[in-house]
């Protein structure tokens, strides 16, 4: 599956601080939720949401009701979950910093 131009930039960031991450991974043991990127050692999943447009499937409430349910059962099964859209797409590289630096 294609990335988007931000997950790109991202897994370029976490390749050169040398952290490991797995793209499109699914990390629920039945269903076929994947997550945009997840780093296994920290049990974060990364969710870049991508909405520049007022229409977009995350944004009707069929697809934020499905999104919640997949973030409620990531988080139930042990997974940290962020979320990033195009406003706070930069606090990623702070709170991956903060998680790292935290289990060290």
């Amino acid at each position: 599956m294609k990335q988007s131009p931000q997950v790109n930039q991202y897994c370029l960031w976490l390749k050169s601080k040398g952290i490991a991450y797995e793209l499109e991974y699914k990390f629920h043991p039945t269903r076929k939720w994947r997550a945009d990127i997840a780093i296994p050692s920290l049990n974060v999943l990364i969710e870049y949401e991508g909405i520049s447009s007022r229409k977009s499937r995350h944004t009707t409430i069929t697809g934020f009701t499905n999104d919640c349910e997949k973030y409620n059962q990531a988080q139930l099964i042990g997974w940290k979950v962020l979320r990033y859209t195009v406003v706070n797409k930069s606090q990623f590289f702070t709170d991956i910093e903060t998680l790292t630096n935290a289990t060290i």
